[in-house]
């Protein structure tokens, strides 16, 4: 690797690091600040560190971001999850890529577009930002709102229906018949037996290769295979004529109820949020800002239309909804933006010859225009529109019922909760470091998720910032305590209640602040030691003076070795003074019911 890719490199990632972070300190999103990173450094920035055909490539390259997004777009699909928010999805989402898509292809053919071409470029812009609304949402607290959530199912079926326009690019072509092979009744036949036999293979091969893995504890060779999972379905699908995304979308959905699903995502998160941020910061090295300077009516007027016509047709059916005006009108300007899927069905339709080259650059201004204004529009809405508090106030809190409690390990401890939580219809999602443990529950009609808990981005895919409270039954104390200390750092609100495995780890909780703890062994060795007294003679209400009365004590005792547990010496001390401290404590405990007897 010669001196010039090592500088080059160094420039990418240093306008990553620098940009991300600023966008966000700005308030404007890091994405913004992505695209305006590699406005800076790309052909048309002042320093003119890439040339277009550099641009070009790394752009190529980092679209396997989208892939990697596609993936965990289809990790998330599960059919429940699918069901519950069905209505939201398909009706909202639906009507909203259809009306946005129909008024921007009625405007396009009114000023002398082909038919064809315009409605691919009105289902094109129709498709709104998911890196990027969930993200400015999230930042502005909104996400969690009703009209957060309508925005992530309208979002949800906008991913869906970017993925067919990427391969069915060329039905839209103008000029099919000359540039573009027509798909033969063979070549449609070799598809759909290659997509059902990823469904095959998926289905029944894939879990069980990944619990062999598992059963290695090799976290890399995990990486690995997740990352093979998505580039060989992505690989097969693309020789068989049918786009890699849908490939990776494909591989991610037949992954969607494994029980490695958490772990998957996890490992396959910072590989695509790095190439995600790459391809953001490739579309900003890509933007022909000599548009911009030549034809600046144009662009800003092809940018203002494109918001006006998506925010008011969602703040529209926001209405329609049920949303008050102010959430609709939030709702309607957080999804106003084109989406970066835009970028990629744009490359797509000049390949298929639907859109000239010219075209295309004049719509990727656009859409990233239209991203730049989102945060501003945002930002504005509640100065233009006053609005009492009362009237946001009542969607910030989600209902109670949709918090879920976390279980961090699943073995006899963690499976009681479980029921528990079960019969009480309390969601929770389990999480266990052993595919053994994660296999053997399944067969108890138990559902668990291979994954670290000790692990930040575990913890993420588990979604511990919305749960209610998590639970941490681990058998490895040291894992048991970096999981406690990871959640008081990350989440600091969350609840955390936890198992001890004995007097040592019980106080090194202590030392973290925890005191909703239960040593495993303790409750059920009382209660045996309650039915020993009774089978050795003493009446019920003698074995449970003496258990309540040993109870007392040792709880005692605990909170008091605490100040000298890391001493070992005076700890051997206190213990041997303890069975005569005890002792007498009995003895006292007689005298006093010998005295309540008499009277």
């Amino acid at each position: 690797m010669d001196n010039s890719t090592l500088a080059s490199v160094a420039a990418l990632l240093a306008a990553m690091a620098v940009g991300a972070p600023l966008g966000r300190w700005l308030g404007v999103g890091t994405v913004l600040g992505y695209l305006a990173a590699g406005v800076l450094i790309g052909p048309f920035g002042l320093p003119r560190m890439f040339s277009s055909y550099e641009a070009g490539e790394i752009l190529h390259f980092a679209e396997f971001g989208i892939v990697l997004l596609l993936f965990l777009i289809g990790l998330e699909l599960r059919p429940k999850r699918l069901w519950a928010m069905r209505q939201a999805i398909f009706g909202l989402g639906g009507a909203q890529v259809g009306l946005s898509a129909a008024v921007i292809a009625a405007i396009a053919i009114a000023v002398g577009v082909a038919w064809s071409a315009a409605i691919y470029v009105g289902l094109v812009l129709a498709l709104s930002s998911t890196a990027f609304a969930l993200q400015v949402l999230e930042e502005q607290g909104e996400l969690s709102t009703r009209h957060g959530r309508l925005a992530f199912a309208v979002l949800l079926f906008q991913d869906l229906a970017a993925i067919p326009l990427i391969a069915l690019a060329p039905l839209f072509a103008l000029q099919a018949a000359d540039s573009v092979a027509r798909m033969d009744l063979w070549a449609a036949l070799k598809a759909l037996a290659v997509v059902g036999g990823v469904v095959l293979v998926g289905h029944f091969v894939l879990d069980h290769v990944f619990r062999l893995i598992a059963r290695t504890k090799v976290r890399d060779a995990m990486t690995a295979a997740a990352l093979l999972t998505v580039v060989g379905v992505s690989l097969v699908m693309s020789k068989a004529g049918i786009s890699a995304s849908l490939g990776a979308f494909l591989a991610g959905a037949l992954l969607a109820e494994s029980s490695y699903r958490h772990q998957l995502e996890a490992d396959i998160k910072p590989f695509e949020g790095l190439l995600l941020g790459l391809f953001f910061t490739a579309v900003g090295m890509s933007l022909n800002l000599k548009l911009v300077v030549e034809e600046p009516s144009l662009v800003l007027a092809l940018t203002a239309g494109l918001i006006v016509v998506k925010a008011a047709v969602l703040t529209w059916l926001g209405r329609l909804d049920g949303l008050d005006p102010q959430p609709a009108r939030r709702l309607g300007l957080a999804l106003s933006q084109g989406g970066e899927f835009g970028f990629l069905l744009l490359t797509a339709a000049t390949g298929a010859m639907v859109l000239d080259r010219g075209d295309a650059e004049l719509l990727a201004v656009v859409i990233t225009l239209s991203m730049a204004a989102t945060p501003l529009l945002l930002a504005l809405e509640p100065r233009l529109f006053p609005a009492p508090v009362a009237t946001l106030a009542a969607f910030e809190t989600p209902p109670a019922n949709e918090g879920h409690v976390i279980i961090a390990g699943f073995g006899r401890f963690g499976q009681i909760v479980a029921r528990v939580l079960r019969g009480k219809d309390i969601p929770f999602t389990a999480l266990d470091i052993s595919a053994e443990q994660v296999e053997l529950v399944k067969g108890f009609g138990a559902k668990a998720f291979y994954g670290d808990a000790s692990r930040p981005e575990i913890l993420d895919a588990a979604q511990a910032e919305k749960a209610r409270a998590i639970v941490v039954a681990i058998d490895d104390v040291e894992a048991s305590l970096r999981t406690v200390q990871l959640v008081k750092e990350r989440y600091p609100g969350l609840p955390i209640l936890a198992r001890a495995r004995n007097r040592n780890h019980a106080h090194r909780l202590l030392d973290l602040g925890i005191t909703s703890f239960e040593r495993e062994t303790f409750l059920s060795a009382l209660e045996i030691t309650r039915k020993l007294l009774k089978t050795l003679g003493h009446t019920s209400r003698e074995a449970e003076r003496a258990i309540a009365t040993f109870r007392t004590h040792d709880e005692r005792r605990l909170t008091d070795d605490y100040k000298h547990y890391s001493d070992i010496e005076k700890l051997q001390n206190k213990a041997r003074s303890d069975a005569s401290t005890l002792a007498q404590l009995f003895r006292e405990e007689i005298g006093r019911a010998s005295c309540r007897e008499r009277v």
